[in-house]
């Protein structure tokens, strides 16, 4: 059992599972297509093929690609009618929703026994899954939180201490930035402010949020890997005690690796980010039952354990837990900035202009 998961107060205990088993009509008609085709952002979709395959008979044949890549090649071949794809799962909402999505080449399913189950505002876009990324504090020389409230990240002590993943090189953290910009994580911030100052924010960008953006990206050292940074911060038996913004995934490296590493849950307004793992159909899906079938089984207990071996990964389906060593998303749902793809589509852009001019400043 992880060191930090027992310092954490136990919530959100998952409720008792439930999952219908598909059609007879879905399970003869996935049956009569052929081998089903997926690209996907996460390699672990082979090891819950092999068992669909051995379940159904239906040859699952995968292709694992970034984000970018697999959103450039999706489009390319829907704009020629090229097959390539029965179904798709990737994270970057933003580019998801404005490069597929809006120009119809992607078909949303919803499993009939998930409508009840999920909340309406994870059925469409569908998400099969969710990953959280949070505040974690290399805590080999304290156990007690190294920061409350997230302004504290923009003031001098915390100068170079800081690390987190180069939004230009992770789409889900350049959304992660937008997401401050809505109405509801500015005004969030400006409270913040307010707690931690004493006073309301009125300094030389227009709002709170591009104020604490600035002052973060002006003591953080940006990395190109979560696993890299999870190495920095948790290294034992350095100078300076070093802090991260990274996915809690990497916390399972805590024992392997010998690392020192501690979520902070409770810091204001936020303790980081969640992003979706989304899953679509292709419009021109040549097996879309298969797809269909595959989908469904990916929502059940079995279909989501290579993902559920690790902490940070959570299925969509409410009722399957979440790693032992882990609290369900439910406890880290209401401590998070969450990600919606049509207003990060709709505002990405002028965050990344932002984001450039302060990197280059």
């Amino acid at each position: 059992m992880k060191k930090w998961f027992l310092l954490l107060t136990c919530a959100g205990l998952a409720g008792m599972l439930l999952n219908a088993a598909p059609s007879a009509e879905l399970i003869e008609a996935a049956k009569k297509e052929g081998a089903l085709s997926v690209y996907t952002t996460t390699s672990r979709v082979s090891g819950s093929a092999k068992k669909f395959e051995a379940m159904y008979g239906i040859k699952v044949t995968s292709a694992s690609m970034k984000d970018g890549e697999l959103v450039e090649k999706v489009s390319t071949e829907l704009t020629g009618n090229v097959y390539g794809a029965d179904l798709i799962l990737a994270q970057d909402g933003a580019r998801i929703y404005g490069e597929l999505i809006n120009p119809g080449y992607v078909v949303n399913y919803v499993p009939e026994d998930m409508k009840k189950l999920m909340p309406p505002e994870d059925q469409d876009p569908f998400v099969f899954a969710y990953y959280n990324t949070v505040f974690i504090f290399n805590n080999e020389t304290t156990k007690e939180p190294v920061i409350k409230n997230v302004w504290e990240l923009t003031e001098p002590q915390w100068k170079n201490r800081v690390q987190f993943k180069d939004p230009n090189v992770a789409g889900v953290n350049m959304n992660f930035l937008t997401m401050l910009l809505s109405p509801e994580w500015t005004d969030k911030l400006a409270a913040a402010y307010k707690e931690r100052y004493g006073k309301d924010y009125a300094g030389e960008y227009e709002n709170a949020a591009y104020g604490w953006i600035a002052g973060f990206f002006a003591n953080a050292v940006l990395g190109n890997s979560d696993t890299t940074i999870s190495e920095n911060v948790g290294t034992k038996k350095q100078e300076k005690l070093l802090l991260g913004l990274f996915v809690l995934a990497k916390a399972r490296y805590e024992e392997s690796k010998d690392l020192a590493l501690q979520p902070l849950p409770d810091t204001v307004p936020f303790a980081g980010f969640y992003f979706p793992t989304i899953a679509l159909l292709t419009k021109n899906a040549k097996n879309p039952n298969a797809a269909k079938l595959f989908l469904d089984y990916l929502m059940t207990e079995e279909g989501f354990k290579p993902w559920s071996v690790d902490v940070g990964t959570y299925s969509g389906n409410p009722t399957v837990p979440a790693n032992k060593d882990d609290l369900e998303f439910t406890y880290w749902r209401t401590r998070l900035v969450p990600e919606n793809a049509a207003f990060t589509y709709e505002n990405r852009a002028k965050m990344e202009e932002f984001i450039n001019d302060i990197i280059n400043k």
